[in-house]
C-alpha cells in the first residue's frame, strides 16, 4: 500500500525525533495523546518573535507592537478557520483545554446551573471535564448524571435520548463530554449526540483535546455551543488553548479574569467590558506561544487533516493487529481502527503499567503509564492503571515494530 503521507520527509522538520537515548537508542516517541513534538517551523516562530518584535500587543502603536498585534490576531483568524467558525469574535486564547472547560463552568455555568438542574458527562471523561463541573454542583446546588460506556467503548445513543428527556427539576440543561476518548480512543458521533440534545434545547459543550488534533474539525457542521482543544496536542507549545463559544452565547457570558485588556473603561465605580472576544481574555497574553500555534495550524493545513486521519488510520489498525498477537495482553476500547484515534491503551498481565513503561524506556520507547487522568473510566474498567501508545504524523510502522519487541522483552524478564 502507498504511504498515505511522505513521512521520511516529515520526520526531518521534527529535530527532537534525532535525539539518541541509552546507548544510543533512536527515541521512538509514542505518547502523542499527552504532547505532541514540535516542527522546526513552530520553534522558529517563537525565536523569531522573541528576536525581532518582542512587544504588548493591542497597546502601542509602534512598529514592532503593531507587528505583534497583527501576527497575535493572524493566529485567532487561523484558528476561527482550523475550526470552520463563523465569527473571529468567536474564538478565545486561554492556556489549555482545563482553563477552556473552567471558563465556561464559571462564566456560562453559574449563570444557567441552579438547584435541582442536572450536568450530564459520559464515563470516560478526563478530569478537566469532570473536576469544573462538580465545583460548580456543589456550589449551585446541582448534580451530575454519567452516561454509561460498554465494554468496548461504545454510547447508548437510546440512553441519551431518554436521559435528555427528564422532566422537572432533575432536567439535564448541559451535556458535556470528549469527543475523543484519551484512554479507549474511541471516537464519538458528536454530531449526532448534539443533534439530539438540541432537540431538547441543551447545549452541549466538546471536549476537543484528542479529537481537534486528528482529524478535520467543522464546529458549524457539528454544531457545537462550545469547543475545548490545545495548541500542544497539535504541533504547537504549550501554555495555549482554545475556546470556541458560540456568538449568541458569548455575548450573554460574563468575563472569567478581569484586569487589564479585558476593559474598555475604568473608573472609581464603575467598568466596562471589552468588545469579544476581548473581555474574556484579562492581562498579558501567551503572545509567542499563540504565534508557534499559527505556524503549527499552517503545517497542519499543508499535510491536510484528511491526510493526518487516513495515516493515523493505517497506523492504528497496524499497532492493533501487531499488539494482540502478545500473549497475556488486554487491550481496551473499538476493536477496529476505524471506530478510535491513534491511541492504543493495554495491559499485560502480571506488569503494572509503570514496571512496562520503565522497560520500554530503556529501548528508548517513551509510551505513557497511569490513570491518564480518567479514574472515572479506570473504576469502570476495574483497573488502577494502564499503559497506552498514541500515535501522530511522524510515527511509522517500523517503531511499531520496535515496540512490540520491547513489550515481548518486558515479558520474558517477568517471566510471562
Amino acid at each position: 500500500m502507498q504511504a498515505l503521507l511522505d513521512v521520511r520527509k516529515i520526520r526531518q522538520d521534527f529535530p527532537i525525533l534525532n535525539r539518541r537515548l541509552n546507548d544510543g537508542k533512536r527515541l521512538v516517541y509514542l505518547d502523542n495523546a499527552a504532547t505532541t513534538q514540535k516542527p522546526n517551523e513552530v520553534i522558529d516562530a517563537i525565536c523569531r518573535y522573541y528576536s525581532e518584535y518582542n512587544s504588548n500587543i493591542h497597546r502601542a502603536v509602534y512598529q514592532i507592537a503593531e507587528e505583534a498585534t497583527e501576527e497575535y490576531e493572524g493566529a485567532r483568524e487561523n484558528v476561527r478557520k482550523f475550526i470552520n467558525a463563523k465569527y473571529q469574535e468567536e474564538i478565545i486564547f486561554t492556556r489549555n483545554t482545563t482553563e477552556s472547560i473552567n471558563l465556561v463552568a464559571y462564566s456560562w455555568g453559574n449563570a444557567n446551573i441552579k438547584k435541582g438542574n442536572t450536568i450530564l458527562l459520559t464515563e470516560y471523561e478526563h478530569h478537566s471535564n469532570i473536576v469544573p463541573w462538580q465545583i460548580l454542583c456543589k456550589s449551585r446546588g446541582g448534580k451530575i448524571k454519567y452516561l454509561e460506556v460498554d465494554e468496548d467503548g461504545y454510547l447508548d445513543l437510546e440512553a441519551l435520548e431518554e436521559l435528555l428527556s427528564r422532566k422537572g427539576d432533575g432536567k439535564i440543561k448541559l451535556v458535556s463530554l470528549s469527543e475523543m476518548s484519551n484512554v479507549l480512543g474511541t471516537i464519538f458521533p458528536a454530531r449526532e449526540i448534539i443533534r439530539i440534545a438540541h432537540e431538547k434545547n441543551i447545549p452541549v459543550v466538546l471536549d476537543g483535546a484528542q479529537s481537534v488534533p486528528h482529524m478535520k474539525t467543522d464546529v458549524q457542521q457539528t454544531g457545537c455551543d462550545f469547543l475545548a482543544f490545545s495548541a500542544h496536542k497539535m504541533l504547537g507549545p504549550t501554555g495555549v488553548g482554545v475556546l470556541y463559544v458560540k456568538k449568541a452565547i458569548l455575548e450573554q457570558m460574563k468575563p472569567f479574569i478581569s484586569g487589564g485588556d479585558m476593559i474598555k473603561e475604568v473608573h472609581k465605580e464603575n467598568t466596562i467590558f471589552n468588545d469579544l472576544p476581548y473581555r474574556f481574555e484579562g492581562g498579558t497574553p501567551n503572545i509567542a506561544d499563540v504565534i508557534g500555534f499559527s505556524s503549527a495550524i499552517k503545517y497542519l493545513n499543508r499535510i491536510g487533516m484528511d491526510n493526518v486521519r487516513d495515516h493515523e488510520l493505517e497506523m492504528t489498525a497496524y499497532l492493533l493487529s501487531r499488539i494482540q498477537e502478545i500473549k497475556n495482553i488486554k487491550v481496551y476500547g473499538p476493536k477496529i481502527a476505524k471506530d478510535r484515534g491513534g491511541l492504543v491503551s493495554f495491559n499485560i498481565e502480571g506488569i503494572h503499567p509503570h514496571d512496562c513503561a520503565t522497560i520500554l524506556n530503556d529501548f528508548g520507547i517513551a509510551i505513557r503509564s497511569g490513570h491518564h487522568c480518567a479514574q472515572v473510566l479506570m473504576e469502570k474498567l476495574d483497573i488502577v492503571a494502564s499503559s497506552r501508545a498514541s500515535l501522530y504524523i511522524y510515527n511509522t510502522k517500523e517503531e511499531i515494530d520496535i515496540l512490540i519487541d520491547a513489550l515481548n522483552h518486558a515479558r520474558r524478564i517477568f517471566n510471562i
